[in-house]
């Protein structure tokens, strides 16, 4: 069992894995295009040749860093693949110089034995413009907000009149 960087290869099976976990909301559910778009963002666990595993990162800006659609095929659930998944992302959240990684989840107390704390969902206001907006619980979330760094300070959101403009934003400390 191993980690290495997605490829496009690599799509198919993600997409599938992905999937599995979205019916129930554990997951937001990825578009088979989104996926080919944004592998470059995922680490893969590779066992004997198969995907049992996958989690992304996504680069809202030094300050900030998401773990997102991280998930074990149930089959390969309690070997140490998720180690091995949240480590090879946290050591690339580091090799990039982030200052704050995030995550939404169910599972808190997984995530809370690599030093993320709670946090509110306004505390990460990049993450709630970028997906929460889409999510389908956006007004009954029932997942934990979590964090392990420093909870930035700024935030970088589309502003309403074009997504494709950015403004930064100071947060009220």
């Amino acid at each position: 069992m191993h980690t290495r960087k997605g490829l496009l290869k690599d799509v198919d099976a993600v997409y599938k894995l992905i999937k599995k976990f979205s019916p129930d909301g554990t997951l937001l559910s990825r578009s088979y295009a989104e996926l080919s778009e944004n592998i470059r963002d995922f680490a893969v666990i590779e066992d004997k040749g198969k995907i049992i595993g996958c989690g992304a990162l996504h680069f809202y800006g030094i300050h900030l860093t998401e773990v997102r659609s991280f998930c074990v095929d149930p089959s390969a659930q309690g070997k140490g693949a998720g180690s091995l998944l949240m480590k090879a992302l946290l050591d690339e959240a580091k090799q990039n110089s982030v200052r704050c990684v995030c995550l939404f989840t169910r599972i808190p107390d997984f995530f809370a034995r690599y030093g993320f704390k709670t946090a509110t969902r306004e505390e990460l206001p990049d993450k709630m413009y970028k997906d929460c907006q889409k999510c389908p619980k956006l007004h009954a979330c029932d997942e934990v907000a979590m964090y392990s760094g420093e909870l930035p300070k700024i935030a970088i959101l589309a502003t309403p009149e074009s997504v494709s403009i950015k403004e930064l934003v100071q947060l009220r400390v």
